[in-house]
């Protein structure tokens, strides 16, 4: 058999039996892997006469790219709103559990706390690669302080802030420090917006438009500053009026600059949007949307009291709500599930509801060279679901993180 060492003692792994979702289609091939990285079969056979060290057969599996949760609060008792002396432990104990769900890499999210919360936290919130200790973390997701009293949804009102006389400066000493932030919601009307987002999107930082009153007008202006990203679409904002839309209306606006995307995250948890309210959404802007699970500590756990934030919140079935009120909180639905609700809604393809996970939000975030496609070269994150896009394995840097245990069915 001819040698692999031309380039790489590493071994060489070929799935196959598999369809690999590739060019948004699912394609009947295999695929390689090779130091955690897609491989090029055909760059392996004539440029290094390599061949595979180890094959696995995938039985008809599904291969589709590891899924990307960019607003997640936190899951599994762990609330990463909340500063507590094992915040580490607690944020390694998600990124382990959502393993099982399909998602590979992920934003913690805090939603809008005292800038004392922001300091302690921030600081322990590292970038890291994922694997079998957990989900590898993207950076971490603010929501708030500085949205809309009239649309703070779950967000304490007592936390709230707009940009004084400081600006940007406000919003720094408020966060403490933007090292591992990778995403920022914000109200675009907000006095002195503008110059906020500007400065965010020159850090790398994408600025989300959220929690607000915006009208249309003002959410695209926010969009030629650099905002990129609407969150949880339809939920804490005005809703659509077709004299004005509101950002809503973003999803069909002839003011988005050339060459520009935006993307909307929406929750699929057949709660939060009512599945008509889904199918406008992704019939007038398929290419933006970013499913997205909102979730909260709750998540994984029984009903009953559990925490986000400063509030107190009660789990009853799949609903959550502020305790006393009718205010939802966030969700307890998981990314598959998510997914597999999304594509039972709109009817689109299986591929359709599995980039929504995966490629759009890499777009996003402008990682979609390494995260979020099964292109060759990129990271060697993927799941393999059977034909109800039911998780059956997970796999991070092309390890095996995961696997549905099938013993006990």
């Amino acid at each position: 058999m001819p040698s692999n060492k031309s380039v790489s003692d590493a071994p060489i792994v070929q799935f196959t039996n598999c369809r690999i979702l590739r060019d948004h289609q699912l394609q009947r091939e295999d695929l390689w892997v090779r130091e955690g990285k897609i491989l090029n079969p055909e760059k392996l056979f004539f440029d290094e006469k390599g061949s595979a060290d180890v094959q696995l057969d995938c039985k008809d599996s599904i291969i589709a790219p590891g899924f990307i949760d960019v607003q997640i609060n936190g899951g599994f008792g762990v609330d990463f709103s909340l500063a507590t002396d094992d915040f580490k432990s607690g944020i390694d104990l998600v990124s382990q559990k959502i393993l099982s769900h399909g998602v590979t890499s992920f934003c913690p999210t805090l939603v809008t706390s005292p800038p004392s919360v922001y300091h302690q936290v921030l600081p322990q919130i590292s970038l890291r690669n994922g694997g079998a200790h957990g989900a590898g973390i993207l950076g971490a997701h603010l929501e708030g302080p500085f949205i809309s009293k009239e649309k703070k949804g779950a967000h304490p009102e007592h936390c709230l802030r707009t940009f004084e006389a400081g600006a940007f400066q406000d919003l720094l000493a408020t966060y403490g420090s933007l090292d591992c932030v990778q995403i920022v919601t914000l109200a675009p009307e907000m006095r002195r917006s503008s110059e906020v987002i500007q400065e965010l999107t020159k850090r790398g930082i994408c600025v989300s438009l959220g929690h607000s009153v915006a009208n249309l007008s003002q959410a695209e202006e926010a969009v030629q500053h650099g905002a990129t990203f609407i969150t949880h679409l339809f939920n804490a904002m005005l809703p659509f009026h077709h004299r004005d839309p509101g950002i809503v209306g973003l999803l069909t606006s002839d003011k988005i600059p050339a060459g520009r995307r935006v993307f909307y995250g929406m929750i699929s948890d057949g709660i939060h949007t009512n599945p008509a309210a889904l199918r406008i959404a992704h019939r007038a802007h398929p290419k933006g949307l970013v499913l997205v699970t909102d979730a909260i500590a709750g998540m994984g756990l029984a009903p009953g009291r559990h925490t986000l934030g400063q509030q107190v919140v009660e789990i009853d079935g799949l609903n959550t709500y502020i305790a006393g009120t009718k205010t939802l909180s966030g969700s307890v639905a998981t990314m598959d599930t998510c997914v597999r609700h999304f594509q039972e809604a709109t009817g689109c393809s299986v591929e359709t509801a599995l980039e929504a996970a995966s490629l759009h939000p890499a777009q996003l975030l402008g990682i979609e060279h390494k995260k979020g496609t099964l292109n060759y070269d990129s990271d060697a994150d993927f799941l393999m679901l059977n034909d109800s896009l039911y998780v059956q394995a997970t796999y991070i840097a092309g390890e095996e993180v995961w696997r549905q245990d099938v013993s006990g069915m």
